[in-house]
C-alpha cells in the first residue's frame, strides 16, 4: 500500500487495516549534498516517531529503523555502539540521535523490541550519481572532470547487498537496542580510486594528483560490527566487490 508519510495523518487507521506484525522503516530525506543541513530532517523525525507509535498501538511485535553513524563523534575513528561517545555534528546526524532516543522511549512504553540500525557507508549499483564510486567511474570514462578526493582517509564500506541482509537478520533475529551496519574494515579511499582507475584502465594520479585533506573530515570513520556477527550476519561483498560493481 503505497503511503506518504509526511502527509499522512490517519497511521493508526491504516496500519490495523494492513496489520503487520513487523515494521523495518528505511524511509528519510536522502537527497544527494542537501540532507546534512536540510530542514526536511526534522520533518522526518515527526513522520517516523508518529508512525511507530500509530504501529505499536495497533499491536506491532518489533521495530527496525534506519539510523546513522553521523551520530557518533567522529573525532574517535573507531565506533562501538555501547562506548563511543554520540556528538553529531549536523542537523542530519542530530534529528536520527533525537528519533532514536524517542522510539526507545516509544517502543518500551509499548513493551515493543525497537532495533536502530547505523548505517555506514553503503556502495553498490543504483547509488546517486554524484556518490564518490559513480562520480569516479565516469572520470575514468572520460565523461567528467576530475576532481579531487580525500584520498589518504579510512572510511568503512558496505556492499548494499550485505546491508539489506543485515537489516533482515534484525528484523527477524530476538534483538533490541543499537547495531552497526558496517564492514568493520577500514579501506582508503586512494584504494578505492586506483580500483576503479584500473577497471578503465586509466591513470589513479588524474584524481589522486588533486586530492587534499579536507577540515571537518575525520583520518579514519569505521564501525565495529561484532553484535551483528554475534547474530550469524556476515559481509561478503569485500574490497574486491568494488571492482565487481564497477564493472557491471
Amino acid at each position: 500500500m503505497p503511503l506518504d508519510l509526511l502527509a499522512q495523518d490517519d497511521l493508526a487507521n491504516v496500519l490495523e487495516q494492513v496489520g503487520a506484525t513487523h515494521l523495518l522503516h528505511l524511509a528519510w530525506y536522502a537527497e544527494h549534498g542537501q540532507y546534512w543541513t536540510s530542514p526536511f530532517n526534522l520533518r522526518w523525525v515527526e513522520a517516523t516517531v508518529r508512525l511507530v507509535e500509530a504501529f505499536c498501538a495497533a499491536g506491532g511485535e518489533k521495530v527496525v529503523v534506519a539510523g546513522t553513524c553521523a551520530e557518533y563523534d567522529w573525532s574517535y575513528g573507531y565506533c562501538r555502539e555501547e562506548s563511543t561517545p554520540l556528538n553529531p555534528a549536523t542537523l542530519y546526524g542530530t534529528a536520527k540521535d533525537a528519533t532514536r532516543r524517542l522510539l526507545m522511549a516509544i517502543s518500551a512504553q509499548y513493551q515493543v523490541p525497537c532495533v536502530w540500525g547505523r548505517i555506514f557507508l553503503p556502495f553498490g549499483p543504483g547509488e546517486d550519481s554524484r556518490r564518490l564510486l559513480p562520480s569516479l567511474i565516469e572520470v575514468f570514462k572520460g565523461n567528467r572532470a576530475p576532481f579531487g578526493v580525500n584520498a589518504t582517509a579510512y572510511r568503512d564500506f558496505l556492499a548494499a547487498e550485505d546491508l539489506a541482509v543485515g537489516f533482515v537478520r534484525l528484523l527477524q533475529g530476538e534483538t533490541a537496542g543499537v547495531y552497526n551496519l558496517c564492514s568493520g574494515q577500514p579501506v582508503q579511499i586512494a584504494e578505492v580510486v586506483r580500483l576503479v582507475a584500473n577497471v578503465f584502465k586509466s591513470d589513479p594520479k588524474m584524481v589522486l594528483d588533486l586530492s587534499t585533506e579536507r577540515p571537518g573530515e575525520p583520518p579514519l570513520l569505521v564501525g565495529d560490527n561484532h553484535k551483528l556477527k554475534a547474530l550469524g550476519w556476515q559481509h561478503h561483498e569485500s574490497l574486491e566487490s568494488i571492482l565487481s560493481y564497477v564493472e557491471r
